[in-house]
């Protein structure tokens, strides 16, 4: 709870604290009445206050100014009770609201770790750190291991592995040498890199990134709440409705200005939309918590809402439909048995840390013995040969494979292929992947059985892979290759395709390079557990378990939400305008006027935490 949040708590209570004492205590009807005024005054001045400041700014007519008219009216009635209940009972459905919606998400650069701090330049045989801003473009810069690549340019010396994940989702890391382009926010993971610089900071990828995050963050519309577009129509009418009340009869038709002035204001004291006020923020507040206890987190009532018209789901593929760890999936042996083939494989790669040599070590899981390998040699680009057991052995890919004289063949699995040769002889190949997750096909299933028009998926790996991984998923449509310009660019054409306008878009992802895409979309979607500060900053909805079938059920969740929300409009509205007929009549004491307001906020606030058993079988 915020230090906002918590003061607004404090003052509900005292004010509770007053009203309570002030009805109960056998004291003088002043001192009761000073105590309600209180009670009144701590928990509604800034009502009051907003109704008069928006009066000033030409703004009249909002939840503030009814809340204002309706309360100050039940003074002037001596109802002196009520216009406290009232606006205690007003500022408790705020509350609820302030806190669904949550703290407000800080500026997303702010989490982003991808801009370098500093650059490397060479200046008389020395190094010197610079700020990325002042190296210009045709400069050499020198970037060690562990270290980001701070401007966009071509390897001019070195050999390395470069971790692009951050900003294009690829699987693996990529091999680089001299004449390899490398972009900005990369990561150099092992040789040193001599780099001449193709592009100033203000060009570079990881400059255009952190500006896609402001300005597709600027771009969102965050639909207004319920009550404010309601109170727009709602306040005006009943205010003229009173007017005309208490003005109309005695003008027109001689009668007695006091009981019909008694009449608007009770008329105002009954058009207080309390029921609406409080239930329709604690339904979303309601359902907000049920799927809370589904490992779904929702940042606020209006995302719940848009949920609930979701048309096209689009899905980063690299650790939201994979699980973003590489596995051994297959296994093909020409002579050796499978057993040995990995044998061979985790000895040659023993010495290696890169992603492949882990998990084919993984895969072997069992103790190595050092002494059996000798002649280790890294061949940037294809793979490893060592001496094993007094034999030449190869473990990479078709190139080295060629350098070795070994008759190989392609693998029809899709995914990284390492194959492996013995002193010249081809023995078999191994094929790692990116598994996709156990439940990813159902969730693609149930989102259609939901009624979603169109999936989506984005990413950065090859057309291979990822169109593989479509087809195995049953996805409508797959686009590979992208950089985050790129997904933000396939956002926007889909959202310029939408089948209805109130139809929502939403985007799934967990990488850094996700958020701007997260932000674009109608609702961003992070998977929580193994995701991205930035991408859960950026997300309007977390999925904390990190399964993809979460969403369906998020889906589901808003739909009954929903429809909660829809039974207490109607039921609100419907004895709230019988009321008001009532009492412009004459046939409503102030008794039907508290029933109106509070007794209806009651069954409705009743029927509103039902939401909080949504998602349930």
């Amino acid at each position: 709870m915020t230090g906002k949040q918590k003061k607004m708590l404090i003052r509900i209570l005292a004010s509770a604290v007053l009203l309570a004492a002030g009805l109960l205590l056998p004291a003088a009807e002043g001192i009761r009445s000073a105590l309600i005024i209180a009670a009144y005054a701590v928990v509604g001045w800034d009502v009051v206050w907003k109704a008069v400041r928006n009066i000033l700014r030409g703004q009249v007519f909002d939840e503030n100014f009814l809340m204002a008219v309706a309360t100050i009216g039940a003074f002037c009635l001596r109802e002196f009770p009520e216009a406290a209940e009232v606006m205690l009972f007003y500022q408790i459905g705020e509350l609820f609201q302030s806190y669904a919606v949550g703290r407000s998400r800080r500026s997303i650069t702010e989490l982003m770790d991808i801009r370098p701090d500093s650059a490397n330049i060479e200046r008389d045989g020395l190094l010197e750190q610079v700020d990325p801003e002042e190296v210009a473009v045709g400069d050499i810069i020198v970037v060690k291991a562990g270290e980001k690549i701070p401007l966009d340019g071509v390897v001019v010396e070195g050999n390395s592995s470069v971790n692009t994940a951050a900003l294009t989702g690829e699987s693996l890391p990529r091999e680089v040498s001299a004449g390899s382009e490398v972009i900005s926010g990369c990561i150099n993971q092992s040789g040193l890199l001599r780099i001449q610089v193709q592009k100033g900071f203000e060009e570079s990828t990881v400059s255009k990134i952190l500006e896609l995050v402001e300005t597709s963050s600027s771009k969102k519309a965050h639909a207004e709440h319920f009550i404010t577009k309601f109170a727009r129509y709602y306040t005006p009418a009943v205010v003229i409705g009173a007017a005309l009340l208490a003005m109309v009869p005695p003008l027109l038709l001689g009668e007695s200005w006091s009981v019909w002035v008694q009449r608007a204001l009770t008329f105002l004291v009954i058009s207080c939309p309390c029921a609406l006020v409080i239930s329709i923020p604690l339904s979303f507040f309601g359902g907000i918590g049920g799927a809370s206890r589904h490992g779904i987190l929702v940042k606020g009532g209006n995302y719940l809402e848009a949920l609930a018209r979701t048309e096209t789901v689009v899905f980063d593929k690299t650790g939201t439909l994979t699980r973003g760890t590489f596995q051994v999936t297959a296994v093909h042996p020409e002579e050796y048995s499978r057993e040995d083939l990995l044998e061979l494989a985790a000895l040659a790669e023993q010495f290696s840390d890169h992603p492949i040599s882990r998990s084919l070590r993984g895969a072997y899981g069992k103790e190595l013995d050092p002494s059996r390998v000798s002649g280790v040699k890294e061949i940037s680009g294809h793979g490893i040969c060592a001496q094993i057991d007094g034999r030449e052995v190869c473990a990479g890919n078709g190139k080295l494979m060629d350098q070795a004289g070994a008759s190989w063949h392609p693998c029809h699995r899709t995914g990284t292929t390492v194959h492996l040769a013995v002193d010249g002889r081809y023995e078999g190949h191994i094929v790692i992947s990116d598994e996709i997750k156990p439940d990813a096909a159902e969730a693609i299933a149930s989102l259609k059985r939901q009624g979603v028009r169109k999936t989506v998926m984005l990413t950065g790996d090859s057309k291979r892979v990822g169109e593989s991984t479509a087809a195995a998923l049953g996805i409508d449509e797959a686009h590979t290759e992208l950089l985050p310009d790129g997904k933000v660019e396939q956002v926007e054409r889909l959202l310029g395709q939408k089948a209805s306008p109130k139809g929502q878009l939403v985007f799934v992802g967990d990488g850094i390079n996700d958020a701007p895409v997260l932000s674009r979309a109608d609702i961003g979607i992070a998977m929580g557990g193994l995701g991205s500060d930035a991408a859960i900053e950026a997300a309007d909805i977390v999925l904390m378990d990190d399964q993809p079938s979460r969403l369906a059920l998020a889906i589901r969740i808003s739909k009954q939400t929903l429809r909660i929300v829809k039974q207490n409009i109607a039921f609100s509205l419907g004895v709230k305008g019988l009321v008001l007929l009532l009492g412009a009549m004459g046939l409503a004491s102030m008794q039907a006027a508290i029933f109106a307001d509070v007794g209806v906020m009651v069954l409705a606030v009743l029927n509103a935490s039902r939401t909080l058993r949504v998602g349930k079988n």
